[in-house]
């Protein structure tokens, strides 16, 4: 069995050894065994779990829900509603997210658009185009 010291997870994450510790004391790490010396040592069932946790960190997932949602997983059949429910309303907060993305990303290529514009009027010398609203 492959296993990993903290630095290694550290790095291969790009966390903190601090945010790990904090992990594992939300019992969000379960099952971090110590060596001898009381480094901790980290196995691909971490490493799958890490990604987990990354993944809904970055669609907006509260430590709390993340800690509802692996208390849920342990029994799976008694908590099927509770973790759909959960997920359903995680995927919707990523639509929304995205839905807003696409809006501000349509908007960033518009001003990108409307100051290249500007540029050439400069170099030009043409009158400077005027904003308009998308």
């Amino acid at each position: 069995m492959q296993t990993y010291t903290i630095r290694e997870i550290s790095e291969l994450f790009s966390l903190p050894a601090s945010t790990l510790r904090y992990y594992e004391s939300e019992g969000l790490l379960p099952n971090v065994e110590k060596s001898s010396s009381g480094q901790r040592i980290y196995t691909e069932e971490h490493i799958e779990r890490l990604n987990c946790i990354n993944c809904f960190k970055r669609t907006g997932m509260t430590i709390p829900q993340l800690r509802k949602f692996f208390e849920y997983e342990t029994d799976e059949a008694q908590h099927i509603d509770a973790i759909i429910r959960l997920l359903e309303d995680q995927e919707k907060q990523v639509d929304e997210k995205l839905r807003q993305l696409q809006k501000d990303s349509a908007h960033v290529h518009h001003k990108v658009k409307h100051y290249k514009a500007i540029k050439h009027a400069l170099e030009n010398d043409l009158p400077l185009p005027v904003w308009e609203d998308e």
